[in-house]
């Protein structure tokens, strides 16, 4: 698919992808919200929890690369409708779990494969073939800006659905929200044109090959884990650390609301910004601020002031990675197994969702404190920081020959 044989108006494709993208990222960021009334109600622990949202996110991972690959060879539309049906059936699980087996399986399981199948992973990919090369930074920032409007959008009204009808039903309105995506996903119907290498289409097993020896990509690879373990942890914990905190309830919502809010721009931002200046660059800033951001929040005293800080500072630094490391996998090795190799990227990001969602139930139960995790955040945004300075923002040798790569 290229921008001259696109079934569906640039436009319209693009509308969709931002529309599927909220609807994706928006419950599943306001999974926080649910952890204190149903662990009370079911008499579990936070680890309990805790582990379901790991697990969901070391699904989300895995099948970021399966639904990848198979969105690359089957289509787009395909992919994310039997996704978002995963995802619904999977909240309709944990809402009816009565045990914590069933909450593995239905928060942990299926909603981390749904979540996967319908992700704006995917929605890049689609997107990224139908435009230019120089503008497909600027369009990631628009698909990711839309998930982080989602955040904005869901989490007061998760958050409302609880208060008014209760964590049970609040999850079976979620699920129904969510079986829009497949009428949405129409737009994104087709799949990419196989890449002439010589006489013959770059296989599977060659682009892993290829992609596994590429330092660059090794480097980015690893870097996105941090990138999951400060997110995650703050999307489902950050609700009960606030309240730990002495603070009313409702700031943990505003806090949601406002990380959403200013990732709209942060991710725009980043976007924009990826067609102007080095996106390894601006990936490493990102960490480094996101380090100084966790200091200073932990060292401050905690009021309602300093949560909306740190909540509008750490908004623009939250998805902004998504839009230069989306590009950066582009740049590298063009758009033919994009949506699988920006999977592989993105599985590493939840390895590192898994362990900051765990590690901050497990050691919160350990040790009654969150702040553990919370230093853990800094120095691996240090880290990060680092590992992302020799990055080369270049194509592979295979695409810079005589013909053009895209």
């Amino acid at each position: 698919m290229t921008t001259s044989t696109l079934r569906f108006p640039l436009w319209l494709m693009v509308a969709a992808g931002c529309l599927i993208a909220a609807i994706n990222f928006g419950p599943r960021s306001a999974m926080g919200f649910f952890q204190l009334p149903m662990i009370t109600d079911k008499g579990w622990t936070r680890e309990t929890y805790s582990l379901a949202m790991a697990v969901q996110n070391l699904m989300w991972g895995v099948g970021a690369v399966a639904f990848g690959g198979l969105a690359d060879r089957f289509g787009t539309a395909r992919v994310l409708s039997f996704g978002a049906i995963t995802y619904a059936i999977g909240l309709v699980v944990m809402a009816w779990a009565p045990e914590p087996a069933w909450l593995q399986v239905g928060g942990g399981i299926l909603v981390g494969l749904g979540v996967a199948g319908s992700a704006f992973g995917i929605i890049m990919a689609s997107l990224g073939r139908a435009v230019p090369p120089e503008k497909r930074t600027m369009v990631f920032g628009f698909a990711t800006a839309a998930g982080s409007f989602g955040q904005f959008f869901f989490s007061p009204l998760s958050q409302g659905l609880i208060e008014r009808f209760g964590w049970h039903d609040a999850l079976w309105a979620l699920a129904g929200i969510i079986m829009i995506i497949p009428l949405l996903s129409i737009p994104l119907q087709g799949k990419p044109a196989p890449r002439a290498i010589g006489a013959v289409d770059q296989s599977v097993g060659a682009a892993l090959s290829e992609a596994f020896g590429h330092r660059s990509f090794v480097l980015l690879f690893t870097g996105f884990f941090v990138c999951g373990f400060q997110v995650a942890f703050i999307s489902v914990h950050f609700p009960a650390y606030i309240r730990d905190l002495g603070l009313d309830a409702k700031w943990g919502v505003t806090a949601l609301m406002l990380i959403g809010l200013f990732n709209i721009a942060g991710s725009l931002g980043s976007g924009f910004l990826g067609m102007r200046v080095s996106k390894r660059i601006i990936l490493a800033l990102i960490y480094f601020l996101r380090a100084v951001a966790f200091t200073v929040f932990l060292l401050v005293p905690a009021t309602p002031a300093t949560v909306v800080i740190f909540s509008a500072v750490i908004g623009i630094l939250w998805l902004s990675t998504v839009p230069p490391t989306n590009g950066l996998v582009a740049v590298m090795f063009g758009t033919r197994y994009l949506a699988m190799l920006g999977g592989i990227v993105f599985f590493s990001h939840q390895i590192g969702s898994f362990l900051g969602v765990w590690l901050g139930g497990k050691l919160y139960d350990l040790n009654h404190s969150y702040d553990p995790v919370w230093w853990m955040g800094v120095a691996l945004g240090l880290f990060a920081a680092v590992i992302h300075m020799p990055i080369r923002e270049a194509a592979v040798p295979r695409l810079q020959g005589p013909a053009p790569a895209e």
